[in-house]
């Protein structure tokens, strides 16, 4: 059901710009990089801005929506070596760190994360150059 909704959200979010003769990923709504799919949840909006005001991480950093335990999470990728991922539902409250930290296996809150995972979509990703 929440899939129909966000592609729902997509048809009206395009025929919008269409009338408004702007085009997507133009809009200051939309952060240069993200999908439609953003669009629905405004804290994922200010966190790939925060993301983009930063200096590029190595490796770049990801935002993933995936389906796990029957709801839509968010995956941002590590930033780097000790440095945590995090999943946050679709409110951005985080669930957990699934990987990362000293021990490269995250927080252990959501050690089944990566074999339950289901319905990878890639939201955005940091195309700047370090």
């Amino acid at each position: 059901m929440a899939k129909a909704g966000i592609t729902a959200w997509a048809y009206v979010l395009a025929a919008a710009l269409a009338v408004a003769g702007c085009k997507p990923g133009i809009s200051p709504m939309i952060p240069e990089g993200a999908t439609a799919n953003a669009m629905g949840a405004p804290w994922l909006n200010e966190l790939i801005q925060q993301l983009q005001e930063e200096k590029p991480a190595n490796p770049p950093a990801k935002i993933y929506r995936y389906t796990y335990h029957d709801q839509e999470v968010y995956y941002l990728t590590s930033r780097c070596c000790d440095v945590p991922s995090k999943l946050c539902d679709m409110y951005g409250n985080v669930l957990c760190q699934p990987d990362g930290g000293i021990t490269g296996k995250g927080d252990g809150r959501c050690p089944d994360f990566f074999e339950a995972r289901e319905h990878e979509t890639l939201i955005w990703e940091d195309k700047r150059e370090q």
